[in-house]
């Protein structure tokens, strides 16, 4: 596996900067380097409690889950007054700065943005989670999402990426980083060797990519190398193995393993092949994928070993540098390879240039720009080109309220009280709609004797809405209908009927009779205004399909 040199892409330090990076590591105990090796995830806003915890652990960076901004950023200012090197701060800004603060523009997901078929909104995307980011002291985004969404059962990808054109994810994810770039933080392209192949996740178990090499050349290959020739300062390898990849190399079906485990993935392939000299960072560790294959004991220090820099997450973080420590004790690990990691990850600081910033948090005036006007009129820019009419066969489009006044209105995938159904339901009474909301649960077989008159004499209009959102851990993202499938549209050729989704962009599976379906992608108020004015034909569909809606050929006809 190459060494680090940090005067070429990504980092691109000049002698001071070097000079930072190697007296910092000389002046490092063991001890230091095997805490430089870690980024956990932290939970506390409490300053004391936060302040204590950097001090006793040092560790390369951390993450934190979204929180009010002011706490965020008074606990990121006392954590980095009371670090020895300058941390790394994280967060998920895949979908805007809501990603790391409540306050935060909820710009829309990656897979809208694709959906608007313009760089514009990938590369404002990146921005303004960048500046809004910034404003805290957070300067590494776990984002942009460079997998590729070829399975549509696939229950993580979806709308997380920018769909199942590579050209387009690599059009989209440089966009997103030249917008980040502009906050001077550090971009984490993730996750390699790529997810959306596989059906399953990887949070529960390790997934595979079974894509031929050639193919993963032509596909998730060109994605990377595109994005590491863009200067990407990290990468975030998943708990995802390569097997055509790893059987080339000699190695035997047994002994294939994810790559954060994988040498093979990590050096001969993201570090020969790709060229990759920036800084590796592993997946979440406590992830079943990571966890299931080998002992913890033993997996912690190969991982490093094996190529990676930073790692994610701990179940006891205590436990997990012992175990690093009890790795080079028992030689699994190397001190070599252990600077090589730390220099890596200090290069990384000084190309940010945080070794020489005054102020690494910024003052309280900063977070003004952290939810601003501006960001909020290109999200709402963002929903109205991104919103997509898969199909109105029945030339349902646009409606006129006082035509189709009532309306049968049956949401799936929520709760009744689910904020943005609830704003929907407004939106469509503020429209002059007469709503008639069916319960979201509880049907039962009395609902079964509901006659085509009574339909056809109490309402002009029906109205599915979906919101089944991708998460981790949900293992699919499908339609569940009530008892009997009471509640299904079943009616569609007596009563005008169309569906919304603001999520999961496949549903046409479980509904593919639907003759009016439109895709919106984000569960935001932004999108919900866009698919009014445009059901009501007072704005254009101009978003496209960024993935197949038709499910790779499950319907024999687009009906």
């Amino acid at each position: 596996m190459r060494k680090v040199d940090l005067t070429a892409n990504p980092y691109f330090l000049d002698e001071n900067g070097i000079n930072w990076v190697e007296t910092t590591l000389q002046e490092m105990d063991d001890d230091a380097k095997i805490k430089q090796l870690f980024a956990p995830i932290v939970m506390s806003t409490n300053k004391s409690e936060a302040v204590e915890w950097v001090k006793k652990y040092q560790p390369a960076g951390l993450m934190y889950r979204p929180e009010a901004k002011e706490a965020l950023q008074d606990v990121f200012r006392a954590m980095q007054q009371h670090s020895d090197v300058p941390l790394l701060i994280a967060a998920n800004l895949e979908a805007g700065g809501n990603g790391l603060v409540n306050e935060g523009t909820y710009v829309g997901r990656q897979l809208q943005i694709a959906a608007t078929d313009d760089e514009e909104y990938a590369y404002q995307l990146g921005r303004i989670c960048g500046k809004e980011a910034e404003a805290l002291g957070c300067n590494w985004a776990f984002a942009p999402v460079i997998d590729i969404d070829y399975n549509f059962r696939n229950p993580i990808t979806n709308v997380r990426t920018y769909g199942n054109d590579p050209e387009r994810v690599l059009r989209m994810g440089r966009a997103y980083k030249h917008g980040f770039d502009e906050s001077h933080g550090a971009v984490s392209i993730k996750h390699f060797p790529g997810d959306g192949v596989d059906d399953r996740d990887q949070h529960l178990h390790v997934t595979y990519n079974r894509l031929s090499v050639n193919e993963w050349q032509n596909s998730y290959g060109k994605v990377y190398r595109g994005l590491i020739e863009e200067g990407a300062h990290t990468v975030m390898i998943g708990h995802i193995a390569f097997p055509e990849y790893s059987r080339a190399k000699g190695i035997s079906d047994e002994k294939i393993r994810p790559a954060t485990l994988a040498p093979e993935l990590m050096g001969d392939l993201l570090r020969d092949e790709l060229g990759f000299n920036g800084m590796i960072v592993t997946d979440a560790s406590v992830m079943g994928g990571f966890t299931m294959l080998e002992k913890r004991e033993f997996a912690v220090p190969y991982s490093i070993a094996a190529g990676a820099d930073c790692f994610l997450f701990n179940r006891d973080l205590d436990e997990d540098i012992m175990y690093m420590k009890k790795g080079i004790e028992n030689g699994i690990l190397t001190m070599e390879r252990v600077n090589d990691a730390v220099r890596r990850i200090l290069g990384v600081k000084a190309s940010l240039g945080l070794h020489q910033k005054a102020e690494l948090v910024p003052g309280k005036a900063a977070l003004d720009i952290v939810g601003c006007e501006e960001h909020q009129a290109i999200a709402r820019a963002a929903a109205d080109k991104g919103i997509t009419l898969v199909k109105d066969t029945q030339k349902l489009l646009p409606i006129d309220p006082q035509e189709k006044r009532r309306v049968y209105m049956q949401a799936v995938g929520v709760e009744e009280d689910t904020p943005i159904y609830q704003y929907l339901l407004k939106k469509l009474t503020d429209a002059g709609f007469e709503v008639d909301a069916k319960p979201v649960h509880n049907w039962g077989f009395k609902d079964m004797s509901i006659s085509v008159e009574q339909i056809k004499q109490q309402y002009d209009l029906a109205i599915f809405y979906a919101n089944e959102a991708t998460m981790s851990n949900r293992t699919q993202v499908r339609i569940n209908w009530g008892m009997l499938g009471f509640n299904i549209p079943w009616f569609i050729e007596e009563l005008p009927t169309m569906f919304i989704s603001t999520a999961n962009p496949y549903h046409l599976i479980d509904v593919p009779h639907i003759k009016t379906f439109i895709n919106g992608y984000s569960d935001s108020e932004y999108v919900v205004d866009a698919i009014i004015e445009k059901i009501l034909g007072r704005s254009p569909f101009v978003g496209i399909n960024p993935i197949d809606p038709y499910c790779d050929g499950r319907f024999e006809l687009k009906l």
